[in-house]
């Protein structure tokens, strides 16, 4: 038991609330399902951020009805008895709804026109769902996500279908009902269940619990939730006046002595639901839990659409017992509250029924209707209740319910648990089990009630756990969007949302930013080390006085946006200095395990430490430079650093190595294990490191027949070591002769550079050690590469199957490295882009000179006497920039991270 105890100790908050969650699985209690996105257009809030603000401050979104939906004064009449008239002239109403992005989405203008706008907005809130949940709806393809709409009304059809010469070959999926669900699973390949309900004014909010069921019996992984209404015609509020069912003054005025019928309005909202397991794996930003519920229909009653109260009570009964859930643990209900005399004081008895004995001595039950600021939305009711109760719950804060002055005189309050919530304030005693419902009733007779309960409040949310790495010094911030308009506008949203960032959340944006959004072709990436930093670079990029620089870089893919196949490079002797890699050591958990993993492997073939030898405790320490340390550090850093972008999501399409970054090369491409290419490494370093110091190395910018003309007076006392360029040849040999090769180079006008080295490699100096080298080899059981190798004896791609023996390395330790010829091979092959993976960007400059610069990319991922971070930040922004897929989780890993809210997609409609 005790060790039970340490083991349950050890792990994080979300660890054991999901060990909690599947112990109540196992005694019947249902998983909660997490509301982990919303999205929403209602009257007055355009979306999720200004409902909320709607709420909060109690306003009332209803107004006339506008000339764009149908001309009031040919159907509006004070008489309710009035032929072909309705006697309410206001209602809720959304802007825009006639137009829409079809480009994001991928449908022709054409066939965009057939298609009704609630389908329409049920695409664009459900993208924005996703986004506010920083889901990747691209992530979900092929996966059992399931869609579900609660919708009823289809006004648009009867508007289209009235023009006969309207009716094209896109009029059937433009109409049909199924396809408010059935389009976005099908533009997402959403595999799971897609389906629309219609049960009238319950519509959504039994989608919302067929979703959930669908997710408890692992029918779905994931479910996407809407629900819509619009209003095009004037035919469905006339036909409600003949009812006399809607408020002469156009209000909603639930539970009010006041109350006289309900206001028509229209409205969408998207919720994505998961198990609460699932969410918390994945670090989702969790609004609301939801803990069951039920729906029942009322059976015959005195008329087809009277409410029935004892239906309404066993929905509610239902529910709590389904969720397992006291009925004392309630403190909220959002009420279906459509404001009639008939059915507030049914929905109110019902409640008192239900509640009264569990609430006796405790404080009444908060009583809402979101009816009362946007109107009825009808088949999207349900939905719109849901998302306030959800963001009430999240908030902490009970909002006023409007238009409630006199109690109804038929709802006996004072006898009843209940107290209409008319102000803003914060939620009375709220703790992690707060539970609140959410009623819905259908005009049909079909009821929904959902239990809601508060978002798990973990202890380490937004905290640094212990293990956490050192942070980085910045963060890099990336946009895109379809097109260019779209990304600047997005960018000055960015800038709303930064003015009150505290600086310990910019690492947070960033990565909901980096991991939570699509991939467009139009991008922008920044680094920056605080809120105000970005800020500046957003501003200038959106105002339009930014150029492409270090502190905003923006592209516009080509074509298709596809990826391009990247060529690693893996950089040579003579890159290497004291300290190279440091800052990735003490911040990357990837890149330091890789070091020391090396570091582990070279002990019993070093004399000292690696980790010494890299980060010495005096800068100038010598170690660094003598071949033996040379040799191993640079294969050690360069793995290291391959490691690191592999983690980010950065993968070669070939290699090339240079001397001895060919061995690292080979490493990454599996000829050998780490295990085998370190010591193979460390023994060549040593046995270089045994010879007579007596020769010297220089660059020589000619091409290599001038270069051998010249040799040709010493024999063999001097060679060419390496092929670097058209115009960059290598030379090395014993001391005395180069030095009077290099004389006589330069009285021809001929540039020269000796270079730093301790040896003279790739010479005729080297072949004392080149038996006893081979003889060493000969123990490494080589492969054939798994990624296309450009070897550095031919400059060819190896062949299909050919193996780099042991042969091949004592040859490639005498003989000239081929790299210009190398770089043309590859780049005959249409490779151009190259990732250098070095300390240094030796081989980018090399290969520059080899290639027509427009027609190459290089990205270094270190630079000598610059910081790590700015070096490697440049180069993964140019990566993604150019259409490389970043594994931006990854490249976050290490740390602890949470999402937040952050501005969704602004459609170019």
């Amino acid at each position: 038991m005790n060790d039970l105890a340490r083991r349950i100790s050890t792990l994080s908050p979300e660890q054991r609330l999901q060990l909690k969650v599947r112990l109540g699985e196992k005694k019947g209690v249902p998983e909660p399902i997490a509301i982990v996105g919303m999205g929403c257009r209602f009257p007055g809030a355009p979306q999720l951020q200004a409902y909320w603000q709607l709420l909060t401050q109690g306003q009332d979104a209803i107004r006339d009805i506008p000339r764009d939906r149908w001309p009031l004064e040919h159907f509006y009449d004070a008489d309710p008895a009035q032929p072909g008239k309705h006697y309410c002239r206001q209602g809720g109403f959304l802007e825009q709804i006639d137009q829409f992005d079809p480009e994001f989405f991928g449908i022709a203008p054409r066939e965009a026109k057939y298609i009704d706008p609630q389908q329409r907005l049920l695409l664009e809130v459900m993208w924005e769902a996703l986004e506010d949940g920083a889901i990747v709806p691209q992530d979900l393809s092929g996966t059992q996500t399931g869609v579900f709409v609660g919708a009823s009304t289809l006004d648009y059809g009867q508007f289209l279908l009235q023009q006969d010469d309207q009716i094209g070959p896109y009029t059937a999926t433009g109409l049909a009902s199924t396809m408010l669900a059935n389009r976005m699973s099908y533009l997402l390949n959403f595999q799971g269940p897609s389906l629309t309900v219609d049960t009238a004014c319950s519509s959504s909010l039994v989608a919302v619990h067929l979703a959930c069921q669908s997710l408890w019996r692992g029918e779905s992984t994931l479910a996407l939730v809407g629900g819509v209404n619009v209003m095009i015609t004037p035919s469905l509020t006339i036909g409600f006046s003949k009812l006399t069912a809607l408020s002469p003054d156009g209000r909603c005025k639930a539970f009010d002595a006041d109350a006289n019928g309900f206001v028509r309005s229209e409205g969408a909202g998207a919720v994505v639901l998961k198990p609460l397991t699932q969410a918390l794996a994945q670090g989702d930003r969790i609004y609301a839990l939801i803990r069951g519920g039920a729906i029942n229909q009322d059976g015959r009653t005195n008329g087809l659409t009277a409410p029935n109260r004892e239906a309404q009570e066993q929905v509610l009964r239902a529910a709590y017992r389904q969720a397992r859930v006291p009925l004392a643990q309630v403190s909220y209900i959002e009420a279906h509250g459509t404001g009639t005399l008939l059915g507030d004081p049914i929905e109110a008895k019902a409640l008192g029924n239900v509640f009264g004995p569990s609430h006796q001595f405790s404080p009444p039950i908060r009583l809402g209707s979101v009816k009362s600021n946007i109107g009825h939305t009808e088949a999207a009711a349900g939905i719109a209740g849901l998302i306030k109760v959800a963001l009430c719950l999240k908030h902490q804060t009970w909002v006023p319910s409007l238009h409630f002055h006199r109690p109804n005189p038929y709802i006996p309050f004072d006898q009843l648990p209940l107290r209409v919530q008319t102000e803003r304030e914060p939620w009375r005693d709220f703790s992690e089990h707060a539970i609140a419902g959410v009623s819905s009733f259908g005009f049909g007779g079909t009821n929904a009630h959902l239990v809601l309960q508060a978002p798990p409040r973990l202890a380490s949310e937004g905290t640094e756990t212990p293990a956490s790495p050192l942070e980085r010094p910045g963060h890099l911030f990336t946009l895109s969007a379809r097109s260019e308009s779209a990304l600047r506008i997005l960018a000055r949203q960015y800038l709303t949302q930064l003015q009150n960032l505290p600086e310990q959340e910019l690492a947070n944006l960033c990565y909901t930013a980096n991991t939570g959004r699509t991939r467009f072709p139009y991008r922008l990436a920044t680094w920056a080390t605080t809120p105000t930093a970005l800020q500046q670079s957003l501003l200038a990029f959106a105002g339009g006085t930014d150029t492409s620089s270090d502190s905003v870089l923006k592209t516009a893919l080509p074509g298709a946006g596809e990826a391009p196949a990247l060529v690693w490079l893996f950089t040579g002797q003579g890159a290497q200095y004291p300290g190279m890699g440091q800052q990735l050591y003490q911040t990357q958990p990837v890149f330091r395990a890789a070091l020391e993993r090396c570091d582990e492997i070279l002990r019993p073939y070093l004399e000292d430490s690696l980790l010494t030898v890299l980060y010495p405790d005096a800068p100038e320490d010598p170690r660094l430079h003598q071949t033996a340390y040379t040799q191993p550090a640079l294969f050690a850093l360069e793995y290291a650093l391959a490691e690191l972008w592999r983690s980010w999501g950065v993968q070669p399409a070939a290699v090339l190595g240079h001397s001895v970054g060919e061995y690292v090369a080979a490493c990454v491409a599996g000829v050998f294990s780490l295990e085998e290419g370190l010591k193979l490494i460390a023994q060549r370093g040593q046995l270089m490191q045994s010879l007579p110091a007596n020769g010297l190395m220089a660059a020589v910018m000619a091409d290599a027949e001038t270069v051998a003309a010249a040799m040709a007076p010493y024999g063999e006392a001097v060679a060419i070591a390496t092929l670097n360029g058209p115009h960059n040849t290598v030379v090395a040999g014993l001391r005395e002769p180069l030095k009077d090769l290099l004389e006589d180079l330069k009285n021809r006008q001929i540039a020269v550079t000796p270079l730093a080295v301790s040896h003279a490699f790739h010479s005729p100096l080297m072949e004392p050690i080149l038996n006893v080298f081979e003889h060493l080899a000969r123990q490494v059981d080589f492969q054939p590469p798994q990624i296309p190798l450009v070897a550095n004896l031919t400059g060819q791609f190896l062949a299909p199957g050919e193996t780099p023996d042991a042969t091949y390395w004592r040859r490639q330790a005498r003989q000239p490295v081929r790299f210009a010829e190398g770089i043309a091979s590859l780049h005959q092959q249409g490779y151009t882009h190259f990732l250098e993976i070095g300390p240094h960007p030796v081989l980018s400059r090399l290969g520059q000179q080899c290639l027509p610069q427009t027609d190459s990319r290089w990205f270094p991922s270190l630079w000598r006497q610059r910081d790590d971070w700015a070096t490697l930040s440049q180069s993964l922004s140019q990566l993604y920039l150019h259409g490389v897929a970043i594994d931006w989780q990854g490249f976050d890993q290490p740390y602890r991270r949470r999402k937040l809210a952050l501005p969704t997609y602004p459609f170019q409609r």
